[in-house]
């Protein structure tokens, strides 16, 4: 496959999931775009940048992937997504934790994005330093996005509920920063190394440290 047509095919299926996302979402509109307001940030900044500072195909795709998951969030609601129920009834759990899944995804895809900004414009060389770093930003921007989420909830208690999808847990914040922990640790261990090869390919852009 060309290596323009990747990105552009992984785009159209996202704005897809995305347009799906949209119509009629189960809870308010307000909570549509309050879980798919990541991607909608992300989205110009990637595009506005693609000439000058191509990612890596494996960035792209945990890219996608991560904004699927935000899309069925958006969607649904994190407490109302099918997947969740069907595991609640798998496992015995006493909570639809989708919304886990979506937190373990907030560490996963991030700590290789703060990996390969890192690793192409920074002076940290690739080492124990940068995949440190690399897990410590996401869980970061975790700790930050929780506190938007409690600003969310007090500029609007009743529209914001689903949005913060606690369904009465009272570690809910906690175990959501957790959840970005792991997903950043497993991240990091599984795919330095791939990571580094697809790094290796866009050395003359300046990623070769």
């Amino acid at each position: 496959m060309s290596p323009k047509k990747y990105p552009l095919i992984l785009l159209i299926i996202v704005l897809i999931f995305w347009a799906w996302s949209g119509i009629n979402p189960h809870d308010t509109r307000l909570t549509w775009v309050l879980e798919t307001f990541p991607f909608m940030i992300a989205l110009p900044i990637m595009l506005f940048t693609y000439q000058r500072f191509r990612l890596t195909d494996l960035m792209y795709t945990l890219i996608a992937i991560h904004a699927v998951i935000l899309m069925f969030g958006g969607h649904y609601s994190y407490a109302k997504v099918p997947l969740g129920f069907w595991m609640e009834d798998w496992f015995g759990w006493t909570r639809n934790n989708y919304d886990k899944i979506g937190h373990f995804m907030q560490g996963f895809g991030p700590a290789i994005y703060a990996r390969e900004i890192m690793a192409r414009t920074s002076p940290l060389k690739r080492g124990k330093w940068l995949g440190f770093v690399s897990i410590a930003v996401p869980l970061a921007f975790s700790a930050l996005y929780e506190i938007f989420e409690w600003a969310a909830s007090l500029s609007n208690p009743g529209d914001t509920e689903a949005f913060l999808g606690t369904q009465g847990y009272i570690w809910d914040t906690q175990t959501d920063m957790f959840w970005c922990l792991i997903g950043s640790i497993v991240a990091i261990i599984l795919l330095t190394k791939l990571h580094d090869q697809y790094l290796r390919r866009l050395a003359p852009a300046g990623a070769d440290r």
